[in-house]
C-alpha cells in the first residue's frame, strides 16, 4: 500500500458533490492512508445527490501540520466552505508546506479565496473558469492538471485521472518522509 502512514484531510460542507468526496476517500484508504473529514460547524451534511456524511471533526479543531495532503470536493459546498477563515488558513498552510492540494469541479473556489492560484496552471468545471482566470490561474481544459503541489480536475468523469495524479503526488511525499525519518549513519573521524 503506497500511502500507509499518511493522513489526508478532506473538507466538507452542505451539498458537497458525493462522488468527488467518496471516490477519493475510498481510493486513498485502499492505498493505506487515513482520511479525516473536517466540516465548518455542522456534524452532518447531505451530498448534492443526497448521500449523508458525518464529519470527523471541525476545521477549528485541527492543525495543518497533522496532514500530508488536502482534498477539496466540489458541488455547492465550496461556495459555503470558502467563507470560513480557518478553512482558508488550513488551505494556505498545507499549500505553503508544499503538500498536495487537490481540488475538483467547483472546489476551485476554495483555493481562489485562499489566494494560492495566481500564476499556477489548473482546471475546473467550465462554470468557474472565469473565476479562476480572474484570480490569476492559467486555466486549461484537461482531465487533470498538476502544477507543483496543486492538482485539479474538471468533473466526476475525470476522477480516475485525478486520483492517479493525487496518489502519485502523495507517494512522493511518502518517499520524502521516509528519507527524513531514516537514521543517519554514524561517521567516524580517523
Amino acid at each position: 500500500m503506497l500511502l500507509t502512514g499518511q493522513t489526508i484531510l478532506f473538507f466538507a460542507g452542505p451539498l458537497y458533490e458525493d462522488l468527488e468526496l467518496w471516490y477519493p476517500k475510498i481510493r486513498l484508504e485502499e492505498e493505506g492512508a487515513r482520511t479525516v473529514i473536517a466540516g465548518t460547524g455542522e456534524k452532518t451534511y447531505q451530498g448534492k445527490r443526497g448521500y449523508p456524511l458525518t464529519v470527523d471533526t471541525s476545521v477549528d479543531q485541527i492543525e495543518a501540520a497533522a496532514f500530508d495532503g488536502l482534498v477539496i470536493p466540489g458541488g455547492y459546498a465550496p461556495d459555503i466552505m470558502r467563507r470560513s477563515t480557518r478553512l482558508l488558513e488550513l488551505t494556505r498552510e498545507i499549500n505553503d508546506a508544499g503538500k498536495p492540494v487537490a481540488f475538483i469541479c467547483h472546489a476551485g473556489w476554495v483555493p481562489i479565496s485562499a489566494g494560492i492560484v495566481r500564476g499556477k496552471r489548473g482546471t475546473s468545471v467550465g462554470a468557474i473558469r472565469d473565476d479562476l482566470v480572474n484570480a490569476g490561474m492559467l486555466w486549461e481544459d484537461s482531465p487533470v492538471v498538476v502544477d507543483g503541489n496543486l492538482i485539479s480536475s474538471r468533473t466526476p468523469a475525470d476522477l480516475p485521472d485525478f486520483m492517479r495524479a493525487l496518489i502519485r503526488a502523495l507517494s512522493q511525499v511518502s518517499g520524502r518522509k521516509s528519507q527524513v525519518e531514516r537514521p543517519q549513519a554514524a561517521t567516524s573521524k580517523t
